[in-house]
């Protein structure tokens, strides 16, 4: 038994037992290897941060689970039937999308989750930075195989967005919405971003990338000052308390369930869904392009997922993502940009 999976199963067997001590010798009989060797991995796990205590003559209880992204802690949560079953874990990437399309490109299951605690170079649409601060957050992407064609992969985009804000408004405190086509707004200020990335070739996909960046725990000070006005996380209004790995197993599973019915029933069911959450929809808004700049009401989106804005001269517009910005019309100094 490789050594990772020895320790998640010695970590089963403590959560299993609760609050009642397990022994060495039980441990070691069920996996099938020497009390001894048994020892050394549970020092390995109080070296990640395990708070096992070891009670004379009776065994280990499991305390408390450090405050990370492990694989082992991710899979105790997981309520998914293929997503995030593979996971990749880093500490300290550039970017989870950048190490998801690397191994995609090598060759992966469908349904790999790249999660990390930290992100050095994260990045967000039109190219613009994402602050990651160290275990104070939700960085991750996952790598899909969708059967539906290239043009659809963009709505992956607003199914990924539903899935997020669905499981950050189950946390008692909090009620975000979506501010289209890819950020999770939570009082009007930026909670999530979203970037979903494709790799494809003579009308297939290869691949799909969905990043996403989830404020959980961040602090003033953990961002820069230009951003500061506009961050928040999910901890500076939430009213109970929550774990990063729940947060991100409830997300993984609305994640699951949508993309699943995307792929039975199109992306209507989850345009639907996507309606109910919009902060967008029927706000005056000012759309800037490269090639222009308008003013109007975002009255809808399209079955392609675009937005429809009712210019002032009475012109419906349809606006594609990619290139262009959606700022409320009255915004000031580039307010919710």
């Amino acid at each position: 038994m490789e050594v990772n999976t020895m320790r998640n199963s010695i970590l089963e067997l403590l959560r299993a037992s609760g609050l009642e001590p397990v022994s060495g010798e039980k441990i070691s009989e069920q996996l099938g290897v020497s009390r001894t060797a048994i020892w050394k991995h549970i020092q390995a796990l109080k070296d990640e941060g395990y708070q096992i205590e070891s009670v004379q003559k009776r065994g280990y209880i499991l305390r408390e689970a450090p405050n990370r992204l492990f694989p082992q802690e991710i899979s105790s949560h997981l309520q998914t039937k293929w997503l995030g079953r593979s996971i990749c874990y880093e500490d300290c990437v550039g970017s989870t999308n950048n190490v998801a399309k690397s191994i995609a490109n090598a060759g992966c299951d469908n349904g790999l989750l790249v999660v990390a605690e930290e992100q050095g170079a994260g990045k967000g649409r039109l190219s613009r930075g994402w602050v990651s601060p160290h275990a104070k957050g939700i960085w991750f992407s996952v790598v899909l195989k969708p059967p539906f064609l290239p043009q659809e992969a963009s709505k992956c985009t607003l199914l990924a967005a539903v899935a997020v804000v669905k499981a950050v408004n189950k946390i008692q405190g909090v009620n975000a919405a979506i501010k289209w086509p890819n950020d999770i707004l939570l009082n009007g200020r930026k909670l999530v971003g979203i970037l979903t990335e494709m790799n494809a070739e003579f009308g297939h996909i290869n691949y799909v990338v969905i990043g996403t960046g989830i404020n959980t725990h961040g602090e003033p000070e953990d961002y820069p000052e230009d951003v500061r006005d506009i961050a928040i996380s999910v901890a500076d209004v939430a009213t109970e308390p929550f774990t990063r790995v729940e947060l991100l197993a409830d997300i993984l599973k609305n994640m699951e369930e949508l993309y699943e019915l995307a792929c039975e029933q199109g992306f209507t069911p989850v345009l639907e869904e996507w309606r109910k959450y919009s902060c967008t929809l029927g706000q005056e808004v000012k759309v800037i392009a490269p090639d222009m700049t308008c003013y109007g009401t975002a009255i809808d989106i399209d079955e392609e997922g675009l937005l429809i804005v009712k210019k002032t001269d009475g012109e419906l517009e349809k606006v594609v993502a990619g290139g262009v910005s959606i700022r409320p019309a009255a915004a000031q100094n580039n307010a919710y940009a």
